[in-house]
């Protein structure tokens, strides 16, 4: 009968750390998952950003164009430029 309630015992010694093993593989994943998300959203967020730098640009070139300073193909080779 002792036996019996040592194995039951050690049983549920076992669950427990099974149990917080688990949980502390899960925050782990969910960590590492959150990590890579900002990352990523940090990365598109930049990428954003450029392409608007780019569109600024490539307007402000527009502009200079209509008001006269470049010609067509200053402008061309400018917007070649800014595309690289």
């Amino acid at each position: 009968m002792l036996t019996y309630i040592i194995y039951f015992a050690i049983f549920l010694i076992l669950m427990f750390v099974l149990t917080i093993a688990v949980k502390a593989i899960t925050r782990g994943v969910e960590a590492k998952q959150i990590i890579k998300d900002e990352k990523n959203f940090d990365l598109n967020k930049i990428s954003e950003n450029h392409n608007l730098e780019v569109a600024n640009q490539i307007k402000e070139l527009k502009d200079l164009k209509d008001k006269g300073i470049i010609d067509e193909e200053e402008f061309k080779k400018a917007k070649n430029k800014v595309l690289k």
